[in-house]
């Protein structure tokens, strides 16, 4: 038995914040039906190439990456006869998420206040760009316009001055991400709160909101010094050294945490001497007198393989790793030990991070085709073959 065994989550949402919030609550057991438009679906199908599969079967890897274990009915609740059905399905659930502009729902029917009216113990949750109430409130949020607007776009890419030096966005959309999180989270929570109070909840959740509270330490900085922290590349703002350096064929991450490491650092580069050097005797001092440090540091390193340093490195204790591509993560030991690639029914996906007692919080189910099981869900709802062929008709379920 998993955790959310028998709670029923209606998934309105599409593209990335909203599925990878449900997608986390079916590996965790929850049976996740996500609604679709007929002939279209999910944006992200088409959000190719690359493709999996051939012809009128092929999808998108990009779907497949937040939709594992869930069921497809595709319903148009754009007619009136679709958002009843939906409403139907609302009033049986524990959950809904959606991810339309705020009050895009209310005229379908669809929208927290409607149905909680009808199911009080629902937990409704709502993504937005910029939240319900608020002077943005009523635009659109993207992950690249929110990763610019909230700051993380300043502080990601190389510095001022240098060649390619310009605000960079990150490499996939962790603002998105990020707040499928915090909304799966928002979830859990207030299905425990129900436990107690017999209530379900609405919950705000917005990517601008999220996007500033990820901002962690560079926030913090910028609230304690009064000053907005640079663009520093790979470097770190508050550790040195923590950076990529060169070995002598290929770089290498070296991830100094604290003083101690830093004296092994200094007696296995040959330079035991810099530990006593109030230069870079402490964090702070190495902080201060950064390009000295890293320069020297950056000599020892580039005279030996790669290979031979992250040896002594871990022998010594002091974290640093390899650059990988992602096909090299991919196949990496330790993710094959972890079994973190799996294939579903001939899908090849990325699993899930989550072990509970041992075993992996995963779903057994592969992203599902487009309205693969309208008909199952539908006749959950108690109407007659001939009314579900009369709505098929008229492209009200597909």
């Amino acid at each position: 038995m998993k955790p959310l065994d028998g709670i029923k989550v209606l998934d309105l949402s599409r593209v990335l914040a909203g599925p990878w919030c449900t997608q986390l609550l079916a590996d965790l057991g929850a049976e996740v039906i996500k609604v679709e438009r007929p002939g279209a679906g999910d944006d992200t199908r088409r959000w190719g190439p690359p493709w999996h599969g051939e012809g009128d079967e092929r999808v998108a890897a990009y779907f497949l990456s937040a939709n594992r274990g869930k069921k497809s009915a595709a319903i148009d609740f754009g007619q009136e006869e679709g958002a009843g059905l939906v409403r139907k399905l609302a009033a049986g659930a524990d959950v809904v998420v959606e991810n339309f502009r705020v009050g895009g729902l209310k005229k379908f029917g669809l929208d927290a206040e409607t149905l909680r009216n009808a199911n009080p113990r629902l937990v409704y949750a709502s993504i937005t760009g910029f939240g319900q109430d608020g002077p943005y409130a009523a635009r659109a949020g993207y992950d690249y316009i929110i990763q610019g607007m909230g700051g993380l776009m300043s502080i990601t890419g190389l510095p001022d001055g240098e060649p390619g030096g310009a605000p960079m966005r990150v490499g996939v959309a962790v603002v998105d991400l990020f707040t499928g999180l915090y909304t799966c989270v928002a979830v859990l929570a207030a299905l425990l709160q129900r436990e107690k109070t017999g209530k379900g909840a609405h919950i705000d959740m917005a990517l601008f909101d999220t996007q500033l509270a990820m901002l962690a330490n560079q926030a913090s900085n910028a609230l304690v010094s009064g000053s907005d922290p640079p663009r520093q590349g790979n470097s770190h703002p508050n550790i040195v050294p923590y950076q990529p350096f060169e070995a002598a064929d290929q770089p290498i991450i070296i991830a100094v945490g604290n003083d101690r490491q830093f004296a092994r650092l200094a007696e296995i580069c040959g330079h035991s001497e810099w530990v006593s050097d109030g230069r870079f005797a402490s964090n702070a001092a190495r902080v201060a007198n950064r390009e000295e440090i890293v320069g020297m540091v950056a000599e020892v390193i580039r005279t030996r393989p790669a290979a031979q340093w992250l040896e002594q490195l871990e022998a010594a204790g002091i974290p640093a790793g390899p650059i990988n591509r992602i096909s090299q993560a991919l196949t990496d030991v330790q993710a094959q030990h972890r079994a973190m690639v799996r294939t579903i029914a001939g899908v090849p996906l990325v699993g899930s991070p989550v072990r509970l007692d041992g075993a992996r919080a995963d779903s057994e189910l592969p992203p599902p085709g487009l309205g693969e099981h309208t008909d199952e869900i539908i006749a959950r709802l108690g109407l007659e073959p001939s009314e579900r062929e009369r709505l098929k008709s008229l492209a009200i379920i597909g």
